[in-house]
């Protein structure tokens, strides 16, 4: 299986792509703050799918990245919630970015899951 051709690699590399561009509108302030913070945790959710699905070791090592990339996940719906509630983010923007990490975390577990059933 390659890692780019997953569903869920793809919707995270994109999601990355937006929140990257969303917070450097943030203001100047917030750039070495919660702006680095959901970038980091964005991007390393296709990071660590790529390197599960790139190192042809176990799948006990692909479920752990997985789960990883899964933990990266939750810290990112927080901090949009967090920024919701301090009103950092737009009711529209944080309605699409959670919505669409919900069911990043949900393809995420599914294919845990689909992992454990090839054993």
């Amino acid at each position: 299986m390659i890692y780019s051709e997953l569903d869920v690699y793809k919707r995270a590399y994109k999601l990355a792509i937006e929140i990257q561009k969303f917070s450097l509108g943030l203001p100047k302030y917030l750039h070495n703050d919660i702006g680095s913070q959901i970038r980091r945790a964005s991007r390393s959710i296709p990071s660590q799918i790529a390197e599960g699905f790139s190192r042809n070791k176990s799948n006990k090592d692909k479920k752990n990245f997985l789960r990883d990339a899964l933990g990266s996940n939750e810290e990112i719906l927080f901090n949009l919630k967090f920024m919701k509630d301090t009103d950092l983010i737009s009711s529209e923007k944080y309605d699409y970015f959670f919505d669409e990490y919900v069911i990043c975390g949900k393809q995420l577990t599914n294919l845990m899951k689909s992992i454990d059933a090839r054993n």
